[in-house]
Formats: structure tokens, C-alpha cells, sequence
């Protein structure tokens, strides 16, 4: 079962792609990238340089050692992260 949250979070990169996060004053570690997609829309941009769009990626991540499932969404306008889902 998941649960929706859209919170925001910080994330850590390499070459691109989430390595870790700090959600609710927790680290989570990503193990492995489970899935990743691109949706673009015209509406979302907020300048003729930005692509309007918004990266999602699910991850297996964890704080300790139980991973869990988690779907992260990067949004290229404000360049800012958000936990959206998280899977039991």
C-alpha cells in the first residue's frame, strides 16, 4: 500500500541521479534506482530556458536497514525536490 505525502525534501545527486535524502530529520540512503520518467508540459514553464519539466524517480531507499519504496519528483522551475509516495 503507499501513502501520498508531497513533501519537501533534500536530495544529494550523482550524475543526475538521487543517491540520498533527508526526509522528516531522517538520512535515507538510496540502495538502487527502481524506475525514472520525464513529463514535460508547456504550462509548467516558468521562463523561455527552463523545459518545463518534472523528473520522477522511484527509489529503494532507506534510514537504517529496512528499504522501503519511495517516489521522488524533481520540478526543473524550481529546482526544488518532493517525496511524493512512499510504499509499505
Amino acid at each position: 500500500m503507499s501513502r501520498l505525502y508531497g513533501d519537501p525534501i533534500e536530495v544529494w545527486t550523482r550524475d543526475g541521479e538521487p543517491t540520498q535524502f533527508v526526509w522528516r530529520d531522517r538520512l535515507y540512503l538510496v540502495r538502487r534506482v527502481l524506475d525514472h520518467w520525464v513529463v514535460a508540459r508547456e504550462w509548467w514553464k516558468t521562463s523561455e530556458g527552463d523545459p518545463g519539466e518534472r523528473q520522477f524517480w522511484r527509489v529503494e531507499a532507506s534510514p537504517g536497514r529496512e528499504p522501503g519504496s519511495y517516489e521522488l519528483r524533481f520540478d526543473t522551475a524550481s529546482s526544488g525536490w518532493l517525496l511524493l509516495r512512499a510504499w509499505d
